[in-house]
C-alpha cells in the first residue's frame, strides 16, 4: 500500500516535471503578492513556513499511526492473533537469533531472511504459498513443510504462532 502510494507521488512528481519543460506549457494568470505588512517581513514569512513544516509533520505523524492501525486490523482478521503479543514471544522463542526483525529489540539476526514485508511475499520458507494458515503451520513445525529446512521447531505453540503470524503480517 505504501509502495503504491509513493510510487504515484514519484509518476505525479515526473508528469509535472515533463510537462514544465515540454513544449505544452500550462498558462496560468499572473499572482499578485502582497507586500509584506512594515516590521513583519522575513520573519512572519519564516514563522508561517515553520508553521506549514509543523503541520506538514503532525500529518504525515497521523497517516503512518491510521496506517499501522489499519495494517494491524488487517493482520488481526487474517491471522487470529494479536500482534501486541508477538514482540515477547519472539524474544522468549529466539527468533531474532536468525532473523532480524523490525520492532522487535534485539532481533537482528543474519541468518535467515528478514522477516519484514512478509504480507507481500508469495511464498512462506520458500516452499509453502503465503497464507495465514501456511504461515502458522510454519512457524509451528517449520520441518512439516520442508523436511530440510535449517528452521529448527521452537516449541511455539499454534496461538502463539498466531499472534507471531499477526505481527509480521502487520508489518
Amino acid at each position: 500500500m505504501r509502495a503504491r502510494t509513493a510510487a504515484r507521488l514519484i509518476a505525479a512528481t515526473v508528469l509535472g516535471w515533463a510537462v514544465g519543460r515540454g513544449g505544452a506549457r500550462a498558462v496560468l494568470p499572473p499572482v499578485e503578492v502582497p507586500a509584506p505588512a512594515p516590521g513583519r517581513g522575513w520573519r512572519a514569512w519564516l514563522i508561517g513556513a515553520a508553521a506549514l513544516l509543523v503541520l506538514g509533520g503532525a500529518g504525515a505523524a497521523a497517516w503512518s499511526v491510521m496506517q499501522r492501525r489499519q495494517d494491524e486490523e488487517l493482520a488481526r482478521a487474517i491471522t487470529g492473533g494479536e500482534p501486541d503479543r508477538a514482540p515477547a514471544l519472539m524474544i522468549r522463542y529466539g527468533c531474532g537469533g536468525c532473523h532480524a526483525i523490525p520492532g522487535v529489540p534485539g532481533a537482528d539476526g543474519r541468518v535467515a531472511a528478514p522477516l519484514a514485508g512478509l504480507r507481500e511475499r508469495v511464498y512462506v520458507g520458500g516452499v509453502a504459498r503465503n497464507t495465514a494458515e501456511n504461515l502458522v503451520a510454519w512457524i509451528v513445525d517449520p520441518r512439516a513443510l520442508s523436511p530440510r529446512s535449517a528452521m529448527p521447531a521452537t516449541g511455539i505453540t499454534p496461538d502463539e504462532a498466531r499472534d507471531v503470524a499477526a505481527f509480521l503480517y502487520a508489518r
